[in-house]
């Protein structure tokens, strides 16, 4: 039987006694990072062998992880933190057990998620997870346009130096909405920021951000006004009010509320990269 494990994501106490009894039992215990793992293990008197599982090594560890499971060994899976296979290794494990058709299960724990969404204070009752948001700014801002047409709450996961960034794409297309920023879950500096992007913003400009964060955007509400993506805003502009493109970036400008340059390049394909 293979076991994924969820593991604290933060305060060492966060963890279940499934999860310990279940670690203590197994033959061994794949993890990302072996050294920061036996943090874990030594807190709870848990004295079996760790073998690394990482993005970098898991499609060569998988057959003899197979291999194992046939002859009937119980082996865990953790990652550095939280639930293994969300935004960590685990996913290629599950689809190979679920091919050769050998058991497993998960051990379920902390998410940080989960416990971001119930601190932003957003509904709950629709809610989706993107995990990594985007790097290339045009893909980024795509997806970002798409988030803010959604109807429920949005989580995904941002490194520290690129919150700044994604949150000045969000900027630029709806200063207004509601976000929060939930950082450090868990530990001792934990904290969880609400408010209109434009103001979280400029706290988070004001203080470099550090730590792991969670960005949760609230959805769009019922009868509220969306825009089109900004180039089919552009175009829509063009064809139905016969406007040259020039004039129709100055008019898709002032009716977002952005600077008239952003919407040049995006209408000139310049905010591809």
């Amino acid at each position: 039987m293979l076991y994924f494990v969820a593991t604290p994501i933060g305060n060492l106490a966060d963890i279940t006694f499934r999860a310990v009894a279940t670690l203590k039992k197994c033959a061994y215990i794949l993890c990302e990072d072996t050294r920061y793992s036996k943090r874990l293990l030594h807190a709870y008197s848990i004295d079996r062998p760790l073998i690394s599982y990482h993005k970098f090594n898991e499609q060569k560890r998988i057959q003899g992880i197979l291999d194992d499971l046939r002859e009937g060994k119980e082996i865990a899976l953790i990652s550095d933190a939280g639930t293994p296979g969300i935004c960590d290794p685990g996913e290629l494990l599950t689809a190979a057990c679920i091919a050769h058709d050998l058991p497993f299960t998960v051990v379920p724990g902390p998410n940080a998620a989960l416990m971001a969404l119930t601190l932003s204070g957003f509904p709950t009752g629709r809610f989706q997870f993107l995990g990594f948001l985007p790097k290339a700014q045009g893909a980024l801002s795509k997806t970002l346009e798409e988030i803010l047409h959604f109807n429920g709450t949005t989580i995904a996961y941002e490194t520290p130096h690129r919150l700044v960034k994604t949150l000045l794409a969000l900027e630029k297309l709806e200063a207004k909405r509601c976000i929060a920023i939930a950082r450090e879950l868990t530990k001792l500096h934990e904290e969880c920021l609400r408010g209109n992007v434009k103001d979280i913003l400029a706290t988070v400009q004001a203080t470099p951000p550090k730590g792991e964060f969670v960005l949760l955007i609230e959805g769009r509400k019922e009868g509220e006004k969306t825009w089109p993506e900004i180039l089919t805003h552009v175009e829509q502009l063009q064809r139905e009010m016969n406007l040259s493109l020039p004039l129709a970036i100055k008019c898709v400008a002032q009716l977002r509320g952005v600077p008239k340059r952003e919407i040049y390049r995006v209408a000139h394909g310049l905010d591809q990269s």
